[in-house]
């Protein structure tokens, strides 16, 4: 068996697509209901089973570490005043639930930001999960799908795993879509459930005529640890940065990669117009659930 308990989360881009909302608030930080975004992914991944969060930051994004951090004072003052719940509810994570942080140091891509977590990490195999990315806690039950899904998978057959999710024609050319392999292009990827099968590669930001298929990457993966060595053995490409799916071409043509088909639904919390439609479903379900 195979036990992934560590994650690595990327937290250390500015969020150009966020400003100016971003620019003094870190995107991740920003609500979703009554939660700022990352509040759910780290949820996502403790319900999977996740005991150790690495968080890949920057030096001007020090409130995510302090937002996961206990403050002690504003701790002291809720129970004086008798609010002893509410200050249960700052100090949400669990005793047996760790999290770190870690600088880039130099904003080379994503490929880079996962590779320095590799300090951290160690030996271990791994999760990543992309903070953009916010999956809906509320039609599906993170204990067993999706991310804890993949982590089962892994344990397994030890192939790593990337989330995939059927995407509309229209904005196939948004994201890197997947080219299967001969043996799973009969799959049906239409259905709402967790499958697993096996991937030939990805093609970024296809145009509809060229895509392979209508399977986008959703921000979930699941890795050998083997893929610090591709990392590191990777050179800059597109824009000077390291690029995270080099890293995984090359892991599929040495031990091979699966992908995930996504159940529930996902919004990008990283784009203003979807941002927008996650702050107003996330705040109807909350009020809802206060009546």
């Amino acid at each position: 068996m195979k036990n992934i308990i560590h994650a690595v989360i990327p937290v250390a881009g500015f969020g150009t697509r966020m400003l100016p909302l971003s620019k003094s608030v870190p995107k991740e930080l920003l609500p979703l209901g009554n939660r700022p975004a990352i509040h759910y992914v780290v949820e996502e991944a403790i319900a999977a089973g996740i005991k150790h969060i690495v968080l890949v930051g920057h030096a001007q994004k020090s409130a995510i570490e302090n937002y996961f951090d206990i403050n002690a004072e504003l701790d002291t003052q809720l129970r004086h005043k008798g609010k002893d719940e509410l200050a249960d509810s700052l100090n949400w994570l669990p005793e047996d639930v760790t999290v770190s942080m870690i600088r880039q140091g130099k904003a080379l891509g994503l490929g880079h930001a996962v590779l320095a977590a590799r300090p951290i990490i160690g030996e271990h195999d791994f999760a990543v999960l992309l903070p953009d990315v916010v999956l809906d806690p509320y039609t599906t039950d993170m204990s067993v799908d999706n991310l804890a899904f993949m982590i089962d998978a892994f344990a397994n057959d030890g192939h790593s795993q990337i989330l995939v999710e059927t995407v509309a024609d229209e904005d196939v050319h948004k994201y890197g879509i997947a080219q299967l392999s001969q043996a799973s292009r009969d799959i049906d990827d239409n259905t709402n459930s967790n499958s697993s099968f096996k991937v030939a590669g990805f093609v970024e930001k296809p145009s509809l005529a060229d895509a392979p298929s209508n399977l986008a990457v959703v921000g979930r993966y699941v890795f050998s640890n083997q893929i610090f060595d591709y990392l590191a053995q990777t050179t800059a490409s597109v824009g000077g940065e390291i690029q995270l799916t080099d890293a995984i071409d090359a892991l599929i043509s040495e031990s091979g990669v699966n992908v995930t088909t996504m159940r529930g639904d996902s919004y990008d919390a990283g784009d203003m117009r979807s941002y927008m439609q996650a702050f107003i479903y996330f705040a109807e379900r909350q009020l809802a659930d206060d009546k």
